[in-house]
């Protein structure tokens, strides 16, 4: 009996060719090149993760599927892949005088870094459990290394493998999760669990399938960094070359709600009411330990990763309360950070390569010294913060809505509650900058990339704060499709 082979489009997979022939071939040229052609590499990396997010604007609208299910070409998928492309050429930028400084390798920098792009890609686009777990494994090996990038460093040696064992744990989860689902479903495609689901007939999945949906989301919680399953983020964000504290603070964030919507949304929208209250919870304690915790903290990057666990809580509000606002919201919200996040980490950057320690207090009189650097970083604090005009309170405003239109009404006040809360430390930061005596002379150089980057962001956080009709309209585009 002849094997029916599976339909191929290339097309659909165009970025992601893009992307892996990039890297292949900034991998090769780097074995072969010397170290002063190597700046030439970054060029050539940035370069093609520009040309992919040209070839995703081009593929906006296009819905196909190809490699009999496996792969899946959306609206959606575009959407998440561009801001995944977003937050991966951005620390690309401001990270080029950082590397320079402290003399890092970095063609295989920049090869690791699109391999993690890759599998974050894959994972938005994963119509299947095999894609899904392939694409994880590729970004989270590839940021493994990075997180011990700066060999000469025992914190960043520490922080990789921190993240290493910690990460395979989560993958064994995930991977026993999804062997569950295929013993209960007879399949791994999303399609195949979804038609599983539906022949039910209405009666509740088994025991086997239920528990393979929780493990699957501890996986996944695992690797946005949601309470309880956060443990590595402190440790990594301030043991991690700052440069890869920035890329891995956003891009794996979205890969990994990319992949929880695919895998919610598509497989097992039927069990909304047993996933909800389990997200509903990973809300809560992120936004617990984000603010709590976070208040404690004298080091910035370790306070950013704090307030990192607390975004992801707002994030999964809205995609707690199972609604088209919510998915849309979450979209906005996802958004609004990445330049929020990026925009702090590229001044933060800046003032590492004068010289000046990761200590909130290091940041002193930075006001007097060099006044529209801390008015920039001000800026981002209160972004964060959820204060008006500025963008964080147009996601932070739209999630809680999405709560209370969907009778989530004590979920959006604790969410509120908490961000008062985490209003504290991040005005801390302010406080420092202009009420304190400069214990620091602050003489820095503001690099050109890292300028763009700082200025994209703090556009990005201006512009959608007063006007973001153009940003929920490409949110509600990008998710309707799923519904």
């Amino acid at each position: 009996m002849p094997v029916p082979m599976p339909d191929i489009n290339l097309i659909a997979l165009l970025p992601e060719i893009l992307i892996l022939l990039v890297a292949m071939g900034v991998l090769l040229l780097t074995a072969w090149s010397r170290e002063t052609t190597q700046p030439l590499l970054g060029l050539v990396a940035m370069a093609g993760v520009a040309l992919a997010g040209g070839i995703l604007l081009i593929q906006t609208g296009m819905t196909t599927t190809t490699f009999g299910g496996l792969f899946v070409l959306d609206p959606f998928a575009s959407a998440m892949k561009l801001l995944m492309l977003v937050a991966t050429l951005l620390p690309l930028l401001m990270s080029w005088d950082y590397l320079a400084r402290h003399r890092l390798d970095i063609g295989e920098y920049f090869v690791l870094t699109l391999f993690a792009l890759l599998g974050g890609m894959l994972m938005a686009s994963s119509g299947d459990f095999i894609t899904l777990y392939l694409g994880l494994e590729l970004m989270s090996l590839s940021i493994y290394v990075l997180a011990a990038f700066n060999r000469d460093d025992p914190k960043s040696n520490e922080a990789g493998l921190k993240y290493f064992v910690l990460g395979s744990m989560a993958s064994g989860l995930l991977l026993y999760g999804i062997s569950l689902i295929y013993g209960g479903a007879g399949g791994t495609g999303f399609a195949a669990v979804a038609q599983a689901m539906g022949e039910g007939g209405g009666h509740a999945p088994g025991i086997g399938l239920r528990l393979g949906v929780v493990l699957v989301l501890a996986g996944m919680a695992f690797k946005i960094a949601a309470a309880p399953f956060h443990m590595w983020a402190p440790d990594v964000y301030q043991g991690a070359p700052t440069s890869v504290t920035a890329f891995m603070a956003a891009m794996p964030k979205i890969a990994g709600f990319a992949a929880i919507y695919r895998v919610l949304l598509e497989p097992f929208g039927p069990m909304q009411s047993q996933w909800g209250p389990i997200l509903q919870f990973l809300a809560v304690a992120s936004l617990a330990v984000g603010a709590l915790a976070a208040i404690a903290q004298t080091n910035i990057k370790r306070m950013l990763a704090y307030s990192s666990i607390g975004h992801v809580g707002y994030a999964l509000i809205g995609l707690a309360s199972g609604t088209e606002l919510g998915f849309r919201s979450v979209l906005i919200y996802l958004a609004i950070y990445i330049f929020m996040n990026l925009g702090t980490f590229a001044l933060i950057l800046v003032v590492n390569n004068a010289g000046v320690g990761d200590e909130i207090n290091d940041y002193r009189g930075l006001a007097k010294k060099r006044p529209l650097l801390a008015f920039l970083m001000a800026i981002f604090m209160f972004a964060m913060a959820g204060i008006p005009p500025l963008a964080g309170f147009i996601g932070k405003f739209y999630v809680f809505m999405a709560a209370v239109k969907a009778g989530m009404i004590g979920l959006a006040v604790t969410g509120v509650l908490f961000s008062a809360v985490g209003a504290y430390y991040y005005l801390r930061v302010v406080q420092r900058m202009y009420f304190e005596e400069a214990e620091t002379a602050f003489r820095m150089e503001v690099g050109l990339l890292s300028r763009l980057v700082i200025a994209v962001s703090t556009l990005a956080v201006l512009y959608w704060g007063l006007l973001p009709g153009g940003l929920i309209d490409w949110a509600e585009a990008s998710i309707r499709p799923l519904l």
